[in-house]
């Protein structure tokens, strides 16, 4: 029965006003609800530099556990940021090496020769599954600092994980046709672009971090729904977590994420919510286990 206009009920989403249900409102809670019990596998984490005093790993992972994340592809400005969540928790972070020491180097990144010798020390030292998740638009993709990091993921078997254009990842499959491309926000581009790009490279996966607009208020943009369904072994969900406010907003933006899977057909939401991103990223990390180098405890890199 759905609670009266005057009370307020604590649910598995949280405390929420009654009164903005309506007899609808309870039937979107039942769905929610149950979708929150099924595991999440969250492709787009950061735990950044920013982060770290503020909400210490012990404190994020169970920031993530609570949500219902149960495995994290997790990548950060600087690295360290990364290797103290892999440690409070290796069963539930899966680590991907960022180019970046800082945030603000996203726009400078692919211009700085230094980032190919950190990336290489980081790779001696550690296991990932993925380089990045780095910015890129368009020719950017050609640049040498891109170059090498393309070579380096081929060296390593990783994934590419590129925040970037439809422009820039065609630059990126130039380079190395065999490329293995998480797509951050698949790119936000139109659906007719995404179609195509995943229709032409069939090594290309996208995450739906921040694609807010392709469902609002319980409806899909034309054709998104169709293009969910008809590629549901391509597409993963994200949080975001760029900044720390992003942290205090993991649990609603899982609601959104949940609402739009209950959306779709059982076995589409599951693919999306879960099983690409078991398949594609935890299955290759957990399988190379033989090749794991010992953690290495190593300085905190400065914060400013």
């Amino acid at each position: 029965m759905c609670p009266s206009p005057a009370v307020k009920r604590t649910t598995l989403l949280g405390t929420w006003p009654a009164r903005r249900w309506g007899a609808a409102g309870c039937l979107f809670l039942v769905t929610v609800v149950a979708a929150t019990e099924r595991p999440v596998f969250d492709v787009h984490i950061h735990y950044s530099h920013d982060v770290w005093d503020a909400i210490p790993p012990e404190k994020a992972v169970a920031k993530l556990r609570a949500a219902g994340i149960t495995r994290a592809l997790v990548s950060s400005s600087s690295d360290e940021g990364t290797q103290r969540l892999y440690r409070a928790a290796p069963e539930l972070v899966i680590p991907a090496l960022r180019p970046y020491r800082r945030r603000d180097e996203l726009e400078t990144w692919m211009r700085d020769h230094t980032v190919i010798p950190y990336l290489e020390e980081r790779l001696a030292r550690f296991r990932y599954t993925a380089i990045g998740e780095f910015h890129v638009e368009g020719q950017e993709a050609d640049l040498p600092v891109v170059r090498q990091v393309v070579q380096l993921a081929r060296d390593h078997d990783l994934l590419l994980y590129a925040h970037a254009d439809a422009d820039a990842v065609e630059r990126l499959f130039a380079q190395d046709p065999d490329a293995r491309i998480l797509w951050a926000h698949a790119g936000f581009e139109p659906a007719s672009t995404v179609v195509e790009m995943l229709d032409t490279y069939f090594n290309l996966w996208a995450d739906l971090s921040f694609r807010r607009e392709i469902f609002i208020n319980g409806r899909f943009l034309p054709p998104w729904r169709e293009l969910l369904v008809g590629h549901s072994n391509r597409f993963m969900i994200g949080v975001d977590t760029y900044t720390p406010q992003r942290w205090l907003e993991i649990r609603e933006t899982l609601d959104w994420y949940h609402a739009l899977l209950a959306a779709l057909p059982g076995g589409a939401a599951e693919r999306i919510r879960f099983r690409n991103a078991q398949r594609v990223i935890a299955e290759p990390f957990d399988a190379a286990g033989d090749r794991r180098i010992e953690l290495v405890e190593h300085p905190t890199m400065p914060a400013s």
